[in-house]
């Protein structure tokens, strides 16, 4: 059984001029400790899937389950990182960010502390514990989100374009890490991304969104060694077979 499964998944909503389909039909499963990327073109519907998946909005067709479980709204089995740095709170230092999740589970203090200075570590920020928001760099606050997305030990790591704001050296190296600790949570991982080659390095498994209405328009196994070799061959050719998929027209 997938741990996450996607069944018909459809959403409609009323626009100005008409009725809208954001998306149709979408299907697919993940596995537990899977790392899939999810792309397409602007328009596709790829964040509206995610933030369905997250519990913010409700499909208007299909089902989605999470260990068998129907998903009815937001749930502390999901962490969700997104793409602004503004998710952290910028009264709260770094470690009081990641303890955020522990206290809607209602953690005594010195359980919140010890955790959230493990989590730190794992995202080698254990030194800027006590520091806010605005006193770190933008990969340093996207490292605080995902210390702060695993602390509470989802099932699910949900990511919407969590490096685009980056430069692409910070972007570089954000991308190593976030393997590194994929490689140590073993966590199940849906990762929203227009950039391919990002998609190529980081996913088992990616799938191609087409739009008008969002449905899945091919799902393509990424079974490359890892650490991947970004200028090998084989990385360039899958990067243009998920391009392919993404500008054929049909």
């Amino acid at each position: 059984m997938h741990q996450i499964e996607l069944r018909n998944v459809s959403l409609e909503y009323n626009s100005a001029a008409s009725l809208v389909t954001a998306l149709r039909n979408v299907s697919f499963g993940v596995d537990a400790s899977e790392f899939l990327c999810v792309v397409g073109q602007s328009g596709c519907g790829k964040t509206t899937m995610l933030n369905i998946i997250a519990g913010f909005l409700q499909p208007t067709g299909g089902e989605i389950l999470i260990s068998g479980k129907a998903v009815k709204g937001k749930g502390l089995d999901r962490g969700i990182v997104f793409q602004d740095f503004a998710q952290l709170f910028p009264w709260r230092t770094a470690q009081r960010n990641v303890e955020f999740g522990l206290e809607m589970k209602g953690l005594a203090k010195q359980e919140r502390e010890e955790i959230a200075l493990r989590f730190l570590k794992l995202v080698n920020l254990e030194k800027f514990a006590r520091a806010y928001p605005h006193e770190l760099s933008g990969g340093m606050q996207q490292r605080v989100a995902i210390a702060r997305a695993l602390a509470y030990n989802p099932a699910v790591l949900l990511m919407d374009e969590p490096f685009a704001a980056l430069d692409a050296l910070t972007r570089e190296e954000m991308q190593l890490f976030l393997v590194d600790v994929w490689r140590e949570t073993r966590k199940t991982v849906i990762y929203v991304t227009h950039n391919v080659a990002e998609a190529v390095y980081l996913a088992d498994r990616v799938i191609v969104l087409s739009p008008h209405p969002g449905t899945v328009k091919a799902e393509v196994r990424v079974a490359l060694p890892r650490p991947r070799d970004i200028l090998s061959v084989e990385f360039l050719d899958k990067q243009k077979e998920i391009v392919s998929h993404i500008v054929a027209r049909k």
